[in-house]
């Protein structure tokens, strides 16, 4: 489900600028509530003049059409509101997203633990999301998003985005990634340590560091031994020599997302103890063939899901094929060899590609027509692959097989649909 953002912000309606920091419904009320209203800034009217007089240099002038004040806008938003039932706002606050220091006032009023509402709204959040930028005088302190997770004591999923501060003189808008990982950021305090060993149960961590900073990822992972599934990306994070003994976890899903693949050694530290637990593989961007030629080595047999973007090489294509006990293998390749569905486990229940004109689709079809356990085919369908010949062939050899095919043109959607089926 989408995250509730915290950082409600409402235009401008008057001629003073409001604050700074990031303005919210919620400053008002003490439960927050996600309603979007615009209110349009300037209006212009029509008039007709009684003579006709030479057209003047057009000039932009500021319009004279009344404002509406804000504090009426703010009193209509406040009247819908408070019909609002509590379950509403339960559902509303089961996902959110705190950015900045603002937002984390906000919510912590909202979930105070001394009122039998806060408690009630702090016991819904399920997901959260926060955002530590420390290229913002406003961001979100270490702190406080420590406090906001004991708030939270059902919270089992935790997304974490890091962002280093620019040397003075160096925060150029559209700067390349590349550049903006190199930026600084300081490693957690013993205090936030602290309050997030004392906090809820984490299941799911999903962290991406945008920083050159090494010491968090190291730090995060020491503190919940209850996690089953991990997404980590950004930087990619180095084998230290003063690394912590091995991660402890046994998890279940791993998800990684960089530009540079993690080394070997840090992916063994990292899964030392998932030998017989990890089922789960998905990769944002292809790995180095040394990484998942490890993976594949250490934990192929058991895996389950494997996704991988491109299969861009036939040395990643014949690694995968040692995944004997693979039930979904997901990509967004539509030149994918044919030698690889034909070495194709015969377990495998779930099967997404992408399609071109170019793609070989006999070898799909094969794939449907003989294939006893199949029972999923996602297509990212690019705009060359609607005219594809054998595209009415592949719907009718699923529909004869009982096979469920989806056909998806959106290719962000289909990149979530690993994220929301469950293996």
């Amino acid at each position: 489900m989408p995250f509730f953002d915290f950082s409600l912000q409402l235009s401008a309606t008057r001629a003073w600028p409001l604050s700074p920091s990031a303005f919210s419904v919620s400053s008002f009320y003490a439960i927050p509530r996600a309603i979007h209203y615009h209110i349009p800034s300037s209006c212009s009217t029509v008039t007709t003049p009684s003579s006709v007089a030479p057209m003047p240099p057009h000039q932009p002038a500021a319009s004279t059409f009344p404002r509406m004040p804000l504090e009426l806008v703010l009193s209509f938003i406040e009247a819908a509101s408070t019909q609002v039932d509590n379950d509403t706002y339960v559902h509303l606050l089961r996902a959110l997203t705190l950015r900045n220091q603002r937002s984390f006032e906000l919510f912590m009023n909202a979930v105070d633990r001394g009122t039998p509402h806060g408690i009630l709204l702090g016991d819904a959040v399920k997901r959260l999301r926060v955002v530590l930028d420390h290229n913002q005088p406003l961001g979100l302190h270490h702190h406080s998003f420590a406090l906001a997770v004991n708030a939270c004591p059902k919270l089992s999923e935790l997304d974490i985005s890091l962002y280093g501060c620019a040397e003075p003189g160096q925060d150029i808008v559209g700067l390349p990634d590349v550049s903006r990982l190199r930026r600084a950021a300081p490693s957690f305090d013993e205090q936030t340590l602290s309050l997030l060993k004392a906090g809820p149960r984490i299941d799911h961590l999903h962290f991406d560091n945008w920083s050159e900073n090494q010491q968090s990822i190291f730090q995060l992972l020491d503190i919940w031994p209850s996690l089953h599934f991990l997404s980590i990306g950004g930087t990619s994070p180095k084998h230290l020599q003063n690394s912590p003994p091995p991660f402890p976890c046994s998890l279940r899903g791993l998800r990684l997302n960089f530009q540079t693949t993690p080394s070997v050694d840090f992916l063994k530290w990292l899964l030392h103890n998932s030998t017989g637990s990890l089922r789960i593989l998905h990769f944002q961007r292809d790995p180095s063939v040394d990484a998942l030629e490890y993976l594949v080595n250490a934990h192929g047999s058991r895996l389950k899901s494997v996704s991988l973007p491109a299969l861009g090489s036939p040395e990643l294509s014949n690694i995968i094929t040692k995944c004997s006990d693979l039930i979904e293998l997901r990509t967004e390749n539509p030149s994918l060899s044919p030698g690889l569905y034909k070495n194709f486990p015969r377990q495998i229940e779930h099967l997404a590609f992408g399609l071109d004109r170019e793609t070989l689709l006999n070898s799909v079809i094969d794939v449907v027509k003989t294939s006893d356990a199949l029972k999923t085919v996602d297509v990212q369908l690019r705009e060359s692959g609607r005219a594809h010949t054998l595209l009415p062939s592949l719907k009718m050899a699923c529909t004869y097989r009982g096979i469920e095919l989806n056909t998806i043109t959106d290719l962000r959607a289909f990149r979530t649909l690993d994220m929301t089926k469950p293996v």
